[in-house]
């Protein structure tokens, strides 16, 4: 059952990161580039978490907040920079 739902994960991880690799590159805007690898870090963040949790281990907690805090430093420069703009 544990291989399994690894081998699921895997793939609906990939699908997604692929996508999200997709939009980066051909987002026509600045914008949507961002959202884009926002996306991409979100997805990381969750397979490195289902990875903890299917192997049951809290080892990469500290990885989980580095990438947590690098998301959020993101987003809130992405407006800072908006706003000036406008």
């Amino acid at each position: 059952m544990t291989m399994f739902l690894a081998v699921v994960l895997t793939g609906l991880f990939s699908v997604t990161a692929l996508l999200a690799l997709i939009r980066l590159y051909r987002g026509p805007s600045l914008l949507d580039r961002v959202v884009a690898a926002d996306m991409l870090l979100a997805t990381m963040i969750g397979a490195v978490g289902a990875e903890a949790a299917v192997n049951r281990h809290a080892t990469t907690l500290p990885v989980l907040l580095v990438l947590s805090v690098l998301g959020f430093v993101g987003a809130v420069s992405l407006v800072r920079f908006v706003v000036r703009e406008s």
